[in-house]
């Protein structure tokens, strides 16, 4: 029988990982090509023939996702999988109108077909949406089995964004590793945060040979924890699945794929921002939990911020510079910077876009809905510049920095500048001490 061609649908991340796990091996289906969305120039590449197994000698090509259509036709494909996160179910749709339009299947893979099994302990950490408060509830949750006496090793959900090959398994336990491997602004945001505080971390592309060497990590690991990416569902067999919710956007936690996935998974669900959200609002994710994950632990979070240098925001007018990914396809109106801004007595909150040059300008374009903020877009050397040159040709006093780093270390930031750390705080009980005494317990035994 021959096998059946498919296009996979996706970012550098679900994609690769629904291919590895479920499609590398398979004689019943031959994958044709990759599409690619949501981050700038990873189409035009291959998936290399050393990842993609002894089915695919040459590679796989990766293609532009405006192509599909063409790509269908034209490589004869029977069926293509949508495999990326942070989308609307309109979006997820449109997409498999165009699928079926040209003739092919529509398919979305689960977690059973994708999912793989650690010898370790795993606590999945995911969000309904990019930007909830994810790594701050991971970096907490890591705090606490630390305090606990267990070596915990971090996995973050793929970023692979430069030579996939060399990419295929990261271990990051120094900053000086993030050099070594090449990273990205967006790539430094999740991982520097860890390895600041004293955890390792992994990343890359094929996770079934990440997990083997995190389970045999020379530093040891007790306790694996899945650093979900965007909203997505997690790659590892979990025994814990905690998933954020976030107030700010109430509703997205039924109306974006595969967040509602993540919600519906939950043992545990964090509200978190409820010190900067309306009542309202957090009624409504409160009810949305209920409805379709009634049996989930519920913990109330505050997203506490602390600032290095109050005195360069209180009466100035400022630039305030967020996570680029997070107000891209995460589409926050409200981050740490302008919660920041707002309780230090900014005057003024600068509008940076007339100011945006080169590639930035072009961010802006495609993402018309950002607003007055700047996104700390590096994905690679040319954003970098443009971020730079953007910072200082705006007109402000000073710059609030909302990036989980420290951006001064990247690109040097001419004007006054204050740092916005911001880290989770449980209110009240239940909090993640509670949750996780059981976990731990089952551990020591």
């Amino acid at each position: 029988m021959d096998s059946r061609k498919v296009i996979i649908i996706g970012a550098a991340g679900r994609d690769f990982h629904n291919f590895n796990t479920f499609y590398r091996d398979n004689p019943a289906y031959k994958v044709v090509a990759f599409t690619a969305a949501q981050i700038p120039d990873i189409a035009g590449r291959k998936y290399p023939a050393s990842l993609a197994g002894e089915l695919y000698p040459e590679g796989i090509p990766i293609y532009d996702q405006a192509e599909l259509p063409k790509l269908i036709k034209e490589l004869d494909a029977d069926e293509c999988v949508f495999a990326y996160s942070d989308v609307t179910y309109s979006t997820v749709m449109g997409v498999g109108a165009i699928v079926n339009a040209a003739g092919a299947d529509f398919t979305l893979l689960g977690h059973k077909n994708t999912k793989i099994k650690s010898t370790k302990p795993v606590v999945a950490v995911g969000a309904i949406r990019t930007g909830c408060g994810k790594s701050q509830t991971s970096r907490r949750i890591i705090e606490i089995l630390m305090s606990h006496g267990l070596k915990v090793i971090a996995v973050r959900h793929p970023m692979p964004y430069g030579d996939l090959e060399a990419q295929k398994v990261q271990r990051f336990a120094t900053i000086e590793d993030l050099a070594k491997h090449h990273c990205t602004i967006e790539e430094m945001e999740e991982y520097e945060p860890h390895v600041t505080r004293g955890n390792i971390i992994y990343a890359g592309v094929d996770y079934e040979a990440i997990l083997r060497a995190v389970e045999n990590d020379p530093d040891g690991c007790d306790v694996i924890l899945w650093d979900g990416g965007n909203n997505d569902f997690p790659f590892y067999d979990a025994d814990l699945t905690v998933t954020v919710v976030d107030p700010h956007r109430p509703g997205h936690e039924l109306g974006y794929y595969p967040g509602e996935v993540t919600l519906r998974m939950a043992d545990v669900v964090v509200i978190n921002k409820i010190d900067s959200a309306d009542f309202k609002d957090i009624q409504t994710v409160r009810q949305n939990i209920e409805k379709v994950n009634p049996k989930a632990i519920v913990i109330d979070a505050a997203s506490t911020i602390k600032v290095d240098k109050p005195e360069v925001i209180k009466g100035k007018r400022v630039l305030v510079i967020e996570d680029g990914p997070t107000l891209t396809h995460g589409e926050m109106k409200i981050g740490a910077g302008v919660v920041a801004a707002q309780r230090f007595g900014a005057s003024e909150i600068i509008d940076p876009r007339q100011y945006a040059v080169g590639r930035l300008k072009e961010t802006y374009e495609t993402y018309p809905d950002i607003g007055a903020l700047l996104p700390a877009m590096g994905y690679g050397d040319e954003q970098i510049n443009d971020l730079k040159a953007t910072i200082d040709a705006t007109d402000c006093d000073s710059v609030v920095v909302a990036t989980p780093i420290d951006l001064g270390r990247i690109v040097e930031i001419s004007k006054p500048s204050a740092r916005v750390e911001y880290n989770l705080q449980e209110i009240g009980n239940p909090d993640m001490e509670d949750v996780l005494s059981d976990f731990i317990k089952k551990i020591k035994k």
